[in-house]
């Protein structure tokens, strides 16, 4: 076992950044029923309530939450976050694990095939944990890597988050994900078994993404600022194809996320029922009464649109010009949207769009939402309750309660006065097992 956890030691040391910074390798490695007791100078076990809770042990047991006691108590193996703010670990609504972009991003498409993006999306997987996200959504990637790498998480062959993963995103032919800007030939081979046309087809699409092994249905319903034509960012699937992508996707149990920045394609998909919106750029009022109306979620993603606006303007730009063009357009834009939806009482869900910006930075969408007009507290609880309720996970993620899977993380100084703490982690437990603890 000692052989064992010291090659494991030294893969992880390989990967990424020094042991040091990650806590010493034997905490990965807990005993079969082993009890851990977490003792917590500052708690906020439950973001809904924003109720700060001080001096407390958690008292761990396997891999889930035994018990919250008064005081610093414990025997054994403990853990000294006396002196931290602790709080529930964060989840991300909209990730893509698989990808990051680069100037090298299109000449990777046909340079990389499903198992190199699987190795690499375990990368950047970890990545993501050590920075207190311990749940994601990806939302769009290649069906073998992302369902490949979400369950190698899940068996614990590789460290990384909980993933809900949608595989590949249900398009139109030439629209916002299927393949756009390569020789003919090229794009046949790029584009993916979800790209349809027509209602029946669209249909089909959503059955071969649920057989493949998708967790939750994204589809792109207007056009998009990274997909390389200059299709424009309006509705592109019809009426009659989100009604029936809605229809089919909850007849199998399966919500349905729709990317949209057009006014049109928002409001069209929120009145053909689907569950949420990815970015919401061009919402207005009528989009706020329907997103109310429904109970709709809004995943603003403005940590993608600060990141794309300012690679656009800046002296090395290495988007093409019909990409230029589009993230000129959006990125200065989102945080206005994102006001509005929250004066207008939209239930906003935190996500990034990472993969578009760096992974590792996710929390870096903390201080966006708060330039928003989202308190510190609203903005923590977007990451916690509230995705756990969006991503319909409310039993294992979001909180820190007796019975709840021990995630958690914690930070030095205080998110709810200055929310950019969450950028720099002090520690992370997911699952009653600890990767960071500086």
């Amino acid at each position: 076992m000692k052989f064992v956890a010291w090659a494991f030691a030294a893969v992880l040391a390989a990967a990424g950044p020094s042991q040091a910074q990650q806590g010493p390798a034997s905490q990965a490695f807990p005993s079969a029923g082993e009890t851990v007791f977490v003792q917590a100078g500052r708690l906020l076990a439950d973001p809904e309530n924003g109720v700060v809770l001080r001096d407390k042990t958690l008292v761990i047991t396997g891999n889930r939450i035994a018990e919250i006691r008064d005081g610093f108590v414990g025997e054994g193996r403990v853990i000294d976050l006396r002196d931290a703010f602790v709080l529930p670990g964060l989840i991300d609504s909209h990730v893509h694990l698989t990808s990051q972009q680069s100037p090298t991003g299109r000449l990777d498409a046909v340079t990389r095939d499903t198992a190199d993006s699987a190795m690499i999306g375990a990368g950047f997987a970890r990545k993501t944990l050590m920075a207190g996200f311990t749940t994601v959504a990806d939302l769009g990637g290649a069906n073998d890597a992302v369902f490949a790498l979400r369950d190698g998480i899940r068996r614990g062959d590789v460290p990384g988050p909980r993933v809900i993963a949608s595989g590949s995103s249900v398009s139109i032919h030439g629209g916002h994900g299927d393949a756009n800007g390569y020789r003919d030939d090229i794009m046949h081979l790029l584009s993916s078994e979800s790209v349809c046309s027509g209602p029946e087809d669209c249909m089909r699409a959503v059955r071969t993404q649920v057989r493949s092994g998708a967790d939750i249905i994204k589809i792109t319903a207007t056009g998009g600022v990274l997909s390389n034509t200059a299709a424009g960012l309006a509705q592109q699937f019809t009426d009659a194809e989100l009604a029936a992508i809605v229809e089919v996707a909850h007849r199998m149990g399966r919500q349905v996320t729709a990317h949209a920045h057009g006014v049109d394609g928002i409001n069209a998909f929120l009145r053909a029922g689907g569950d949420s919106i990815e970015h919401g750029t061009y919402l207005d009022a009528e989009s706020v009464r329907l997103f109310r109306r429904e109970g709709v979620y809004l995943v603003p993603t403005l940590l993608a649109g600060d990141f794309v606006a300012r690679v656009a303007s800046g002296p090395d730009n290495f988007l093409t010009p019909a990409q230029t063009a589009k993230a000129l357009e959006v990125g200065p834009r989102m945080i206005d949207m994102a006001r509005l939806a929250h004066d207008g009482g939209v239930r906003i869900a935190f996500g990034t769009d990472t993969g578009v910006s760096a992974h590792g930075d996710n929390a870096q969408e903390f201080a966006l939402l708060v330039r928003a007009g989202m308190t510190p507290l609203e903005a923590i609880q977007a990451a916690t309750v509230v995705a756990a309720e969006h991503l319909r996970i409310s039993g294992e993620a979001g909180r820190i309660a007796v019975g709840m899977p021990a995630d958690i993380v914690a930070v030095q100084g205080d998110p709810l006065s200055d929310v950019t703490a969450l950028e720099t982690m002090a520690f992370v437990m997911k699952g009653g097992v600890v990767y960071r603890d500086e």
